[in-house]
Formats: C-alpha cells, structure tokens, sequence
C-alpha cells in the first residue's frame, strides 16, 4: 500500500507556511520539500513528532496508506 503524504492539506488548514514549519521543526526547506511531494523513503519519528506538535495534529492526518491497483482485495 503506498503512503500519500498531506502535509500540504495540514498546512492549509492551520494556514502555516512552509518556511515557518521548517524553522519551527529544525529541518531544511528542501528537506520538507521532500517530504511534502511524497518523495521521500523514510521520516524519523522525532521529526514527525515534531511535526505533529506544530500542527497540532496526529500522524494519521498526515500520513494516509492508500491502495494501489496491485493490492488484493
């Protein structure tokens, strides 16, 4: 099952930028550009905690398993 990333979704909603949860959660831009596009292959839970704690907000409304064509049924 693929994860899709909504972090761009989390951001709307409590109309933060991008720049301001980089800073807030101490990692790059592009880092957290990476993250957002669903590019990137891991996170570590003490930047998704981070992550969270800004948004006020849980993994689950950030991270979504979503199915694939392939996955049975």
């Amino acid at each position: 099952m693929p994860i899709r990333v909504n972090l761009d979704i989390m951001l709307a909603r409590r109309k933060v930028s991008s720049k301001a949860l980089a800073e807030a959660v101490g990692i790059t831009q592009a880092n957290l550009s990476i993250l957002k596009t669903g590019k990137a292959k891991a996170i570590r839970f003490s930047t998704l905690e981070a992550i969270c704690r800004f948004l006020d907000c849980s993994p689950g409304d950030i991270l979504e398993c979503t199915k694939s064509p392939d996955d049975p049924e």
